[in-house]
């Protein structure tokens, strides 16, 4: 092979990992405004069925294992009685394989709940793992984060809101009975 093939071969495997990068990048975006504006069924097809999460929060810890067990839970958080802002930024993506990633997100974010007078702000580091499906589409299959800090207010009352997106289509809000 000349030089001058190994030299647009590289070029082309660069251009592949760019392609990828941006691919990914836009998985995560998705998801984050899916979440924010409970848009459930988009959501799905970002996740791959064997996704695995584990967050780690001041009050709360999320071990979730697979697609529907992982829709479901946030289908049942963010719901019409919840406000929700996700902002991913800063990422760090590897590129492993032609089929495999890993990326590292900063979060920051504010959620309402309405329903019980509480207001979370915080910021986290998002630890996802990729993989590209026999479609050509990236998903995540592992998704971890631990708190950098997280601020929970209780009781508040619930903000002046002149648009609540989540309150059209977030699901109702589950009673006491169910499990959140």
């Amino acid at each position: 092979m000349t030089d001058l093939a190994q030299e647009l071969l590289q070029l082309k495997r660069d251009i592949q990992i760019l392609k990828d990068i941006e691919a990914i990048r836009n998985v995560k975006h998705k998801y984050f405004r899916c979440v924010d504006t409970g848009n459930i069924d988009e959501a799905v097809e970002l996740f791959h069925p064997e996704v695995r999460v584990h967050f780690i929060g001041g009050t709360y810890e999320w071990t979730l294992n697979g697609r529907d067990e992982y829709v479901e839970t946030l289908a049942k958080n963010f719901n019409a009685m919840t406000v929700a802002q996700h902002n991913g930024h800063h990422p760090e993506i590897t590129v492993l394989s032609e089929t495999e990633a890993s990326g590292i997100w900063y979060l920051h974010d504010i959620f309402w709940n309405m329903k019980f007078k509480a207001c979370t702000v915080g910021t986290a580091l998002y630890r996802d793992r990729y993989r590209k499906n026999a479609e050509g589409h990236w998903q995540i299959i592992e998704s971890t984060y631990e708190r950098i800090y997280e601020i929970l207010e209780k009781p508040v009352e619930p903000p002046n809101l002149t648009v609540h997106m989540l309150g059209r289509t977030g699901r109702p809000a589950p009673s006491r009975s169910d499990k959140q």
